[in-house]
């Protein structure tokens, strides 16, 4: 009979982890739901990620998302109490891109105004981050818990690396970035009718183009040299790709070459994060240097 952990792990489904890594590690994801040519999809649940993509493919339209709303929260919380669990780390996407983080919070003070969470302890992390960004801390953080390590310990490695996590997008199309809106430098990146494609860093939700280069093999050279160079030596490195298997693998394998070490993780980019990348694109995500402590609520 297997051990019940002695800490609840939840996230959303932008974490990015590959199939079935939920199970193996015992990770409770909550699916964002996503609406493409009026059908909401649940994502990991309805649709896998390439199913998902192959829908966006053969679309007109920009699929959007809707944020995990504060009753599924709460719901999830009291099934956490009906379960016996004594405490729970739920770590989230981004809080500059989506109210999810926020409406986990009001959960909670919701349930502890009806006086209902009882002695339950919840900690709700803000990852400032995307993807496999999150997604890769949250397995190491189950790692270490399973390991005996105390939750101040976990939690200081989470400060850790969502306080130096970096994301580095590289598209080929621009059109689902700047239709979103939500990555602002490619919104107003105007390079495209003269052939240009940019590296766009996205950092605590902030994104930037970093530079602007013709053609594929311009765009892998100087992505490489950007990255490498602001890229922790000898720490982990993510890698994520969508619709462009090929550009992606040339990809890897210069990041591979230049940190002397291959990713930690790849993964296919979910339908969340797609919406606002698009198919046609490949990123990476690295440790670079510290900017200040993270948002976790006890």
């Amino acid at each position: 009979m297997a051990v019940k952990r002695r800490v609840k792990i939840i996230t959303d489904s932008g974490c990015d982890l590959p199939e079935g890594w939920e199970k193996t590690y015992g990770i409770d994801i909550m699916s964002f739901e996503i609406d493409l040519d009026d059908i909401t999809y649940r994502e990991r649940i309805d649709v896998t990620s390439k199913e998902f993509y192959a829908l966006m493919n053969n679309s007109s339209s920009i699929p959007t998302t809707n944020q995990i709303l504060v009753e599924r929260f709460e719901a999830k919380f009291r099934q956490c109490l009906s379960d016996g669990e004594r405490e729970v780390l739920m770590i989230l996407i981004n809080s500059k891109g989506s109210q999810t983080y926020s409406n986990a919070l009001a959960a909670r003070k919701n349930l502890e105004d009806n006086g209902e969470l009882g002695s339950m302890k919840v900690h709700i992390i803000d990852s400032r981050t995307y993807s496999v960004g999150y997604g890769f801390a949250i397995v190491e953080a189950v790692k270490k818990l399973d390991a005996g390590q105390s939750m101040d310990l976990v939690l200081d490695y989470l400060d850790d690396w969502f306080s130096c996590a970096e994301v580095y997008i590289l598209p080929l199309s621009l059109r689902h970035m700047k239709k979103s809106g939500r990555i602002t430098a490619a919104a107003a990146f105007l390079g495209e009718l003269m052939g240009l494609k940019p590296v766009i860093s996205l950092i605590d939700g902030v994104s930037e183009v970093l530079k602007k280069v013709r053609g594929e093999n311009a765009l892998l050279d100087e992505a490489t040299k950007i990255i490498k160079a602001s890229a922790t030596p000898e720490t982990p490195w993510l890698a994520v790709c969508a619709d462009e298997p090929e550009f992606y693998e040339r990809f890897v394998k210069r990041m591979t070459k230049e940190l002397g070490r291959p990713p930690a993780i790849e993964a296919y980019i979910g339908g969340v994060v797609g919406c606002n990348t698009g198919p046609k694109v490949a990123a990476v995500v690295i440790k670079g240097k510290h900017r200040g402590q993270m948002k976790v609520d006890n």
